[in-house]
């Protein structure tokens, strides 16, 4: 094997590397505070197209973006089209990010017209 294919080699595992850890940054929970914190609106929009479900809430101090799962663990919840309309009440419990700047927030549970929908399951923290 010759020291150009080697090389080749190396800079495509790079780029794969760099490309995965970006990739589990952007979904991770890296840029959520630890604390969590419960988030009480409307429904302004529902979006469910990849990545990841996605929620705009209007609440106290403006409209906040309320991430899900990606689209099996959320439906897995049970969250699925149709379940929530624009309008609708919500109750978002989870990790808000730690940039104060960014009304966003990484739901562990919502609550919509009375049904709880569990995102993260072993991530609720009841007390």
């Amino acid at each position: 094997m010759s020291s150009f294919s080697i090389a080749r080699i190396l800079a495509g595992t790079a780029i794969a590397a760099a490309v995965a850890g970006s990739a589990a940054a952007h979904h991770g929970w890296s840029w959520a505070e630890a604390d969590q914190v419960e988030l009480r609106g409307t429904i302004h929009s529902i979006s469910f197209a990849p990545p990841h479900p996605t929620l705009e809430v209007r609440a106290e101090g403006g409209v906040w973006r309320v991430e899900l799962g990606n689209p099996n663990q959320t439906q897995r919840s049970g969250f699925v089209e149709g379940q929530a309309k624009v309008g609708d009440e919500i109750v978002a419990t989870g990790n808000r990010s730690e940039d104060r700047n960014e009304r966003r927030m990484k739901a562990v549970r919502i609550v919509v017209a009375g049904k709880t929908f569990d995102i993260y399951p072993e991530r609720i923290r009841t007390n």
